[in-house]
């Protein structure tokens, strides 16, 4: 694919997201498809993004000498809180993605020129991973709306969600009063009594405030066959944590709806592209992504790949993140297994060490100061 755009000038941001689009549309791609995709977004990147080629500089890669996807320089997650990875002036963005407020009340920012390529990611991996052998399903969404969250990437998703797979009876069950507990315990009656399948889908810990509410009225229900939960996001930040074990055998006791039928959406602001596993009768369950997405696993300090089988920082190259930097080093721990990987958990101690020092390492080049 690099051949194709030689001695054509510089690439075009409209003839990336064409061949992204493309792209994305294949049902599978090789080592050295994935690569070429990667080499050439690469090359646009280093080109228009100032701090990122400020940083490849100094760690001696530049758009000639990286050979694969696997030499990317990998840009700490929290880099996108201190620093603008735009390849345009972030005012040309349709959309701003925001993470979540840190104690220092700084939020990492992803911007998007087009939402095109991050809705086209989106439904193409939700039809296959979650609706399965669906066209629709009637949804109720234990999440807010676009119009109450406009910078959340989740929000985003869960209404493209409903949007192009959800029933028209379908419905959001957070408003801004929080958990519409009444409508959810009629919509699961109406489920229940139709015979129709039921999908819930929402944030891990909007789940937690469910079961507490379920336990106060004494309710539990058994949903129609061919029913299922998407979770997402975890418990981080929040007052009360659930073991994985305990949290799915929560659902399926409330909801009737077996642990295999329990799905967790694995996904971050700064990336454009989403993991998922195939149920959840074991934990922690593999994850995997689509094929424009690939994994590494790495040593925090010295950065190295680290073997099968073997615990380290993961890292995603996802070839969604056109705009930003397709490679990102995640503050998640995880073990590369046949089929994907297994998500450990944040990183701690030595790990969470190397991490910051990469954050530091990053801010230091993009800014041009040294130690």
């Amino acid at each position: 694919m690099r051949d194709k755009w030689k001695g054509a000038g510089k690439v075009t941001q409209q003839e990336i997201i064409e061949s992204l689009l493309q792209f994305i549309n294949q049902e599978t791609s090789t080592e050295e498809e994935f690569n070429e995709h990667a080499l050439m977004l690469f090359a646009y990147q280093y080109e228009n993004n100032l701090p990122y080629r400020t940083y490849c500089m100094q760690k001696g890669k530049t758009a000639r000498t990286v050979k694969t996807w696997r030499d990317i320089p990998a840009v700490p997650i929290n880099a996108f809180k201190e620093l603008t990875l735009s390849c345009v002036s972030p005012e040309q963005a349709e959309r701003v993605f925001m993470t979540s407020g840190t104690t220092r009340g700084v939020r990492g920012k992803h911007y998007h020129p087009t939402l095109s390529v991050y809705d086209h990611s989106m439904i193409v991996n939700f039809r296959k991973r979650f609706m399965k052998e669906r066209d629709k399903i009637k949804m109720g969404i234990l999440f807010p709306t676009e119009e109450h969250m406009p910078n959340s990437s989740l929000a985003h998703y869960l209404a493209l969600a409903v949007n192009v797979f959800g029933t028209e009876d379908s419905h959001y069950l957070v408003d801004r009063d929080g958990l519409n507990m009444d409508r959810l315990l009629a919509e699961l009656e109406q489920a229940e009594q139709s015979g129709e399948p039921y999908a819930l889908l929402g944030a891990s810990f909007s789940f937690v405030h469910v079961f507490e509410e379920l336990a106060k009225r004494g309710k539990t229900f058994r949903l129609p066959e061919g029913s299922r939960i998407l979770d997402t996001g975890g418990f981080k930040n929040q007052s009360r944590e659930m073991d994985l074990d305990e949290f799915y055998d929560t659902l399926s006791a409330y909801l009737g709806v077996p642990r295999r039928e329990c799905i967790n959406m694995y996904g971050m602001t700064e990336l454009s592209t989403q993991f998922y596993d195939d149920g959840n009768e074991t934990v922690p369950s593999v994850k995997s992504g689509p094929h424009w997405i690939r994994t590494r696993v790495i040593h925090p300090l010295t950065g190295e790949e680290m073997p099968k089988g073997k615990r380290g920082v993961l890292v995603h190259c996802d070839l969604g993140n056109f705009n930003s930097v397709t490679t990102i080093l995640t503050e998640d721990m995880g073990v590369e297994t046949d089929g994907g990987f297994l998500l450990l958990g944040r990183v701690q101690g030595a790990e969470a060490k190397g991490c910051s020092m990469a954050v530091e390492e990053f801010i230091r080049a993009a800014k041009g100061t040294s130690e």
